[in-house]
């Protein structure tokens, strides 16, 4: 943490803000002279951290959106007024995210992890992205996870997993999207040459997330926790050095240095072979416009 710089007159957007990695995330950034826009789909938890962090930060700036990733009108909404409050964002964390949900459909009719974890952040990006475009410095930051390397894919033939339903590879294949989402809006970005992609992982942090784990896969998962998983600080370390290390590039890959990537300090790291693939990432973007029904101004 002491090694953020200043980010006085800076704006951030956080989703997921009000616990978590996001919280810590906005707390941080908060601490070291940002404006923090939590977006968030509970109101009164995003005013308790609201409230929580003006404790912790005398004289934060810090606001609460409401925002639904769960569905598109709330996106939109959300976008609405966060352009109007907002005429320039340096920075926008893609942070929210569900893991391990069972089978369940977002308002819009999409499978709950990939609408969430990728179509709604793939929206609100696009919406928000020529606010972000003019700024120096600026960055889209999404969070992804280690969960990008099990049985992960991109199931284009069953998308929405309307025929069968494994709630491990949709994760997989939500943060899976993530990332190709970021490599592709990154060759996007490069010919605007100031607003940068970065992608982040937290490692295995003590978050709300294990809350949907399978009966056994917590009991095992509350064993180890003491030897494997970090705190939510620990864990938001990589998402605070891709959006604030002057030496980020954009499409790069942040998360802890030891034990397999499961915790520790920051570090430049490298996803999945299938991450890489061009063209599942260029049918990936030209999915996710037909879903949302957003494009992009790059």
């Amino acid at each position: 943490m002491n090694d953020i710089p200043r980010q006085d007159g800076r704006v951030a957007v956080i989703t997921g803000g009000s616990s978590g990695l996001g919280f810590e995330t906005a707390r941080a950034l908060a601490d070291h002279g940002a404006a923090v826009v939590l977006a968030v789909r509970d109101i009164g938890k995003g005013e308790q951290a609201a409230s929580r962090i003006a404790a912790h930060v005398p004289g934060a700036n810090v606001t609460v959106q409401n925002l639904d990733l769960s569905s598109l009108a709330s996106v939109r909404a959300a976008a609405t007024d966060l352009r109007s409050a907002h005429p320039r964002i340096d920075l926008l964390i893609n942070n929210a995210g569900v893991m391990y949900t069972p089978h369940q459909k977002t308002a819009d009719g999409f499978d709950l992890q990939f609408g969430v974890n990728h179509l709604g952040h793939f929206a609100l990006t696009g919406l928000l992205l020529d606010h972000l475009l003019p700024v120096p410095g600026s960055r889209v930051v999404t969070v992804s996870s280690y969960g990008h390397r099990i049985r992960a894919d991109i199931y284009f033939d069953d998308l929405q997993w309307d025929r069968t339903y494994d709630r491990v590879a949709a994760y997989g294949q939500a943060k899976l999207a993530n990332l190709m989402f970021t490599y592709e809006l990154q060759r996007r970005l490069a010919e605007r040459g100031s607003t940068v992609a970065v992608a982040a992982h937290p490692g295995n942090a003590s978050t709300e997330l294990t809350q949907n784990l399978p009966a056994l896969a917590r009991v095992a998962s509350a064993a180890v926790k003491p030897l494997l998983a970090q705190s939510a600080a620990d864990g938001a370390l990589p998402t605070l050095r891709a959006a604030t290390d002057a030496s980020v590039l954009g499409g790069q890959y942040y998360g802890p240095d030891r034990m397999r990537e499961t915790r520790g300090h920051p570090q430049l790291v490298t996803s999945s072979a299938a991450s890489y693939d061009l063209a599942t990432q260029r049918r990936l973007w030209s999915v996710s416009e037909e879903l949302t029904g957003v494009t992009f101004p790059v």
